[in-house]
């Protein structure tokens, strides 16, 4: 990793500020109450595509399919399928989810916009290294946040 390339990086992250990925995850999705999800084999560099199916919704990641009880579930797991993190918190509340894939989506597709508009004049070689940079920094910061809790946690209020 090169000097520009890492000061590219922090120019963009700072640009992204509340909308980076990993930000977004610490500080609205964690707060939630989730259920944690395993991604067998994540792989950033797979292709990650949502077909509509006669079974429903899947989310194709490389050769491999994963069956998604909805659209908004299938859009919010594949940001973090291409990130190429194996371990992540879903939302409990199904209302919430398509929200959050929204914001989730949105911060993915400027991350990558930065990129060109930061280090354009770059090769794109250089341009390659800067993603894989972020996405790295990005898997990393999500992973250490956690996975949260295999099963949400129910309050029973006592009479």
């Amino acid at each position: 990793m090169t000097a520009a390339t890492a000061d590219y990086a922090q120019r963009i992250r700072a640009n992204l500020g509340e909308t980076w990925l990993p930000r977004i995850y610490r500080e609205r999705i964690l707060r939630l109450r989730t259920r944690s999800y395993h991604f067998e084999a994540a792989n950033p560099k797979a292709r990650i595509e949502i077909q509509h199916t006669l079974l429903g919704v899947e989310l194709k990641i490389g050769r491999r399919r994963l069956l998604c009880p909805d659209l908004a579930t299938a859009r919010y797991l594949s940001v973090f399928a291409r990130v190429g993190v194996t371990d992540v918190a879903v939302p409990y509340d199904i209302t919430k989810i398509s929200h959050i894939a929204d914001e989730l989506e949105s911060s993915w597709y400027r991350m990558l916009l930065l990129v060109e508009q930061e280090a354009g004049k770059e090769s794109r070689r250089a341009l390659g290294r800067l993603r894989g940079l972020l996405i790295a920094q990005a898997r990393e910061e999500i992973t250490a946040a956690g996975a949260g809790t295999k099963m949400p946690e129910f309050k029973i209020k006592k009479k």
